[in-house]
């Protein structure tokens, strides 16, 4: 999971949403360990164009970011998402499309990955509707090299497919829960991170 911080350059703007997807998708797989809260620290929190979109729910996320230990971090990801039996927050598709975990949803995203070549590694524990593991994939179909799978028109059915339906969702459960502080923020700045896609590829039909 990337731990790369977004460009600041509007001529690195596919860069950026790489490098985007890529920290969403380690911070939602984990909480952030001392080092990445420690790079929050000089993250540039200024958009290269004043007034835009996703300027304030970063600075916000960076702020509550620099005021979070490691310890905290920990305690609040597994307050929310952890635990033994089942979780105050699921992090799964399938769970918000479906009601069910490992459901059709699922089938149909692992359909889906197998077209395009991409699978899971035995390294990873979480099944393939993990917000995390679906912000990874959105990563690599911005910046992977392979440019039949790497494209717009692959982005725009991942995301439409398998993460806008459902995003929404997790992520206002994440900030009506009382214990999200961190991931509060973290929602707040996902979600406008998703409407954000979700305009620019409504721009492509």
């Amino acid at each position: 999971m990337s731990q790369t911080f977004p460009a600041t350059s509007a001529l690195d703007e596919e860069v950026a949403r790489a490098e985007l997807y890529g920290l969403l998708a380690r911070l939602w797989y984990a909480a952030p360990d001392a080092e990445l809260l420690a790079a929050f620290q000089v993250a540039p929190t200024e958009a290269p164009a004043a007034g835009a979109f996703l300027e304030e729910p970063w600075r916000q996320l960076a702020g509550i970011a620099r005021d979070t230990d490691a310890a905290a971090a920990h305690e609040e990801y597994d307050a929310l998402f952890g635990g033994i039996g089942k979780p105050e927050v699921f992090l799964f598709g399938s769970h918000y499309l479906s009601g069910f975990l490992n459901d059709k949803p699922l089938v149909q995203l692992r359909h889906d990955l197998d077209k395009l070549g991409l699978a899971r590694t035995e390294t990873t524990y979480e099944t393939e509707d993990h917000i995390a593991c679906l912000f990874e994939v959105m990563r690599y179909l911005i910046a992977g090299e392979d440019v039949a799978v790497a494209n717009l028109t692959q982005q725009q059915a991942m995301f439409s497919r398998h993460v806008q339906p459902w995003l929404p969702a997790l992520c206002d459960a994440v900030l009506q829960h009382p214990k999200a502080r961190f991931y509060a923020a973290l929602a707040a700045f996902t979600r406008a991170f998703g409407d954000v896609e979700a305009q620019a590829f409504d721009m492509l039909d």
